[in-house]
């Protein structure tokens, strides 16, 4: 009994301390939207337009932090409040598919968390 919870314990710090591979963590607002994480990232496809994608990500960013960069042809926000950074980047897929790539850093450690609700509010205020 021992080695086998001994071999499952093993099992999962190998998967969990790679951080190569992205783990899909949820489905957003409806299906809208799936999202999977990396160590630092969050990243997932939206059906939404890329346009109402923009205005979302930019409000929201101004919710959270002070924006210092914005470029909506690339589809880059940058957002600093002290401790936290955040980076958000859109990159438009098809006509009718966007990429939503999310990292956030409090205290220059990942902050997953911070990244996982601008993702879900980005998507759910798109129009």
């Amino acid at each position: 009994m021992k080695k086998i919870i001994g071999l499952l314990m093993a099992g999962v710090l190998g998967i969990t301390s790679t951080g190569c591979a992205p783990l899909i963590i949820g489905a957003a607002v409806g299906g809208g939207a799936v999202y999977a994480t990396s160590k630092d990232t969050l990243e997932g496809d939206s059906d939404k337009p890329y346009e109402s994608l923009w205005q979302a990500a930019l409000s929201e960013a101004n919710k959270r932090a002070i924006v210092k960069q914005q470029d909506e042809s690339t589809g880059y926000i940058y957002a600093d409040s002290g401790s936290t950074r955040i980076w958000i980047r859109l990159v438009k897929l098809t006509r009718s598919t966007t990429r939503i790539k999310i990292s956030s850093r409090k205290f220059h450690l990942p902050n997953l968390k911070i990244a996982q609700d601008l993702f879900l509010k980005i998507v759910s205020a798109a129009e």
